[in-house]
């Protein structure tokens, strides 16, 4: 054997052997810590430290010089702002007015590092769009997550405080690493226990690890915490004595956590205790927990996902309950809204709120984890819908007015501004439960710090990051990325469609469900309305009326069933099986074929990441490739469950030329899943 095989045969041998070690543990933070980088520092904080020994260890340029100065050319820049300027090759120097915004600048340099994006010379100046960026966990303190599909909760509370993860340090420097600044530890239909001396003992240890890395701990806290904990007669919020607990609590917790950020609420939604219950309004309910937390800094984040049993639709009963109280809310209260009107469906028309309440703080909520995207089986990159999300005009005040601009400052100038995420973090090595799933919480937290980015911008430098720099992978990848939220709406529900899931863990197909006693707006039937006539939910002016909380000339677009985007069509209609599309298709054909279509991309999407085998660690390769075939086998079921179901009212033939159905109504009729083992 000559030296030029052997050394072939041995770089294929050690190259195999680096690739096998991969277990997406590291998420984007791969670089080589190898590096041996001159930094230097005006300033000394655990911070800036923190920045020093990551430019020191992975940073393979020039010297850094990070400068946390006050001066004239640092005026415009936001507290966690930055500026790059410099040479790679000959010198670099970051500049902030904090130590945090040094932090995100380092973070910054190495993220054009590892993708090898941008020229040497640099001119880079940065602020976040949004003040506050934070992820909220819907985590349990038995350890269990609501909606969370990547195993336990990370926060061990049980060893607590004695006991320290070597995770929470790993989770702070993800989320610096993308700029986000805030966390509440806890879900939202959240156990007054938190509250109690020991947990917070517990929340203290949490806070003191994360406070380096920028990000401040937030609680979500239940409202009858007075009653339950103090022992009060009630939680009634101008009750002096209930307000007295609340001061007497504030206190306790910011003694333990100087920094607190505040308070998530859940409140009169889904049976939770809220200040209705005392015939209060929201604003009410808010302002005493504002005024508690406001001697320290502290905000309370109130949330809009509000609906009760009734008449009205589900759609619009945000909006009418927050609408009247619009102004009404302390300076330190900022109000959260779902990105739509209903609950995280895989497409909805963004929530009236938005554009609606001009006199009150709002912030954006997203849903990382994917409730009703296929959990962690499906491959779903969600940059694209929160675009979608973000550019939509409102128009309160006249064209340009989107989402973003109404809710980042540009046209309400509140003291807050802010946005979450509901995290989709676990135990799971990966995090996340699919490789592909980090990309969201990454996209987040990107989108966060700058809505303005495009999705194509934020998949390649995850991938580039995650992955591999080569293009025969980034190319294919990234377009599979950027078609996949599209491809889950087509095969889930398309045309408007929304709420056909399966009752309770919204997994899989079931639009024909009818669980007796149960209420209306938790079934399908309710949403689909599908009869002999056709399908869809009017909200026009002749139906429910929620057009009528949009904007003109939105809400005549929207109530016209020729202007109304397709997209939403069935959102907002009740069409005919026979009414004729744009394309000239008639309506059960486009369902159809829109169905079909999600099922053929899912395989498109198969063939692609096979095609992939050679570029990365085998591990990750297969663990991908393996959820893939379960994304597949689910496309076809939901495809198969909605057009035989449909089928029955529209009693018109499925076209001929897709592909036929492969199952039988009543069968799938049958099924009925342990979400314990689906995971």
């Amino acid at each position: 054997m000559n030296r030029t095989v052997l050394y072939i045969i041995l770089l294929f041998w050690f190259s195999a052997g680096y690739l096998k070690a991969e277990d997406g543990s590291r998420l984007w933070l791969r670089a080589e810590t190898t590096a041996t980088a001159q930094v230097k520092t005006n300033r000394k904080s655990p911070t800036i430290t923190i920045a020093v020994e990551e430019l020191k260890t992975q940073w393979k340029g020039a010297p850094v010089q990070l400068v946390l100065k006050r001066d004239k050319e640092l005026l415009g820049l936001k507290k966690d702002g930055y500026i790059i300027s410099g040479d790679k090759q000959k010198g670099v120097t970051v500049r902030s007015v904090s130590d945090i915004g040094l932090l995100y600048g380092a973070y910054h340099l190495l993220r054009l590092q590892e993708t090898q994006n941008g020229s040497d010379r640099l001119q880079i100046t940065e602020s976040p769009k949004y003040d506050l960026r934070l992820l909220n966990h819907w985590d349990n303190l038995n350890g269990t997550i609501e909606r969370g599909y990547a195993g336990h909760s990370i926060w061990k509370w049980n060893e607590l405080p004695e006991k320290i993860s070597p995770r929470y340090k790993e989770y702070a420097r993800a989320n610096a690493s993308i700029g986000i600044n805030g966390t509440v530890l806890n879900n939202v239909n959240a156990s007054p226990a938190i509250l109690t001396s020991d947990y917070l003992q517990k929340v203290k240890v949490v806070a003191d690890i994360l406070r380096p890395y920028g990000i401040k701990v937030y609680l979500s806290v239940n409202f009858s915490s007075p009653k339950i904990l103090g022992g009060l007669p009630g939680s009634d919020p101008l009750e002096s004595t209930v307000q007295q607990w609340w001061r007497d609590k504030a206190g306790e917790i910011y003694r333990l956590i100087p920094d607190f950020g505040g308070f998530l609420v859940k409140a009169n939604s889904e049976g939770q205790p809220g200040p209705q219950d005392y015939d209060r309004t929201h604003a009410d309910g808010a302002n005493i927990l504002a005024d508690a937390l406001r001697p320290y800094g502290g905000i309370v984040m109130w949330r809009a996902f509000v609906y009760n049993p009734g008449n009205e639709d589900r759609a619009k009963q945000a909006y009418g309950e927050f609408m009247p109280v619009d102004g009404k809310f302390r300076e330190n209260v900022i109000v959260q809204v779902k990105n739509g009107p209903v609950d995280f469906q895989p497409r909805e028309p963004f929530s009236p709120l938005f554009g609606g309440m001009e006199h009150t703080a709002l912030m954006p909520e997203l849903q990382v984890t994917q409730e009703y995207l296929g959990f962690s089986n499906h491959l779903v990159f969600l940059a694209p819908q929160w675009k979608e999300f973000f550019d939509s005009d409102t128009y309160c005040k006249g064209e340009g007015a989107t989402v973003a601009k109404t809710t980042d400052g540009t046209i309400f100038p509140h003291s807050l501004s802010a946005i979450a995420g509901v995290a989709n973090i676990g135990q799971d090595i990966n995090w996340c439960g699919h490789h592909f799933a980090q990309a969201n919480w990454y996209a987040f937290g990107r989108l966060a710090w700058n809505h303005e980015l495009t999705a194509d911008e934020i998949a390649e430098e995850w991938l580039r990051m995650t992955f591999t720099q080569q293009n025969g992978f980034i190319t294919p990848v990234k377009q599979m990325m950027l078609d996949s939220w599209e491809t889950a709406v087509n095969y889930m529900m398309p045309l408007g469609l929304h709420h056909i899931f399966a009752w309770g863990h919204h997994y899989g197909p079931e639009p024909w469900s009818d669980i007796p006693g149960a209420r209306p707006d938790w079934l399908p039937r309710y949403y689909h309305n599908a009869d002999e006539k056709g399908i869809g939910f009017d909200r026009t002016i002749h139906g429910s009326g929620a057009v009528s909380q949009y904007h003109s000339p939105l809400r005549e677009q929207l109530n016209g069933i020729e202007t109304c985007p397709e997209d939403l069509l069935l959102w907002f209609h009740h069409v005919p099986w026979d009414y004729r599309m744009k394309n000239g298709r008639t309506l059960w054909d486009e369902l159809c074929y829109r169905y079909d279509t999600g099922v053929q991309q899912v395989r498109e999407f198969q063939k692609i990441w096979d095609r992939m085998e050679g570029y990365i660690d085998e591990e990750r390769f297969r663990h991908v490739q393996s959820r893939l075939k379960i994304q597949s086998r689910d496309a076809v079921w939901w495809k198969d469950a909605c057009l035989l179901y449909f089928q029955t009212y529209s009693g018109k033939p499925i076209p001929y030329d897709i592909e036929r159905p492969v199952h039988e109504l009543d069968n799938l009729k049958k099924i009925k899943l342990d979400m314990k083992h689906h995971n």
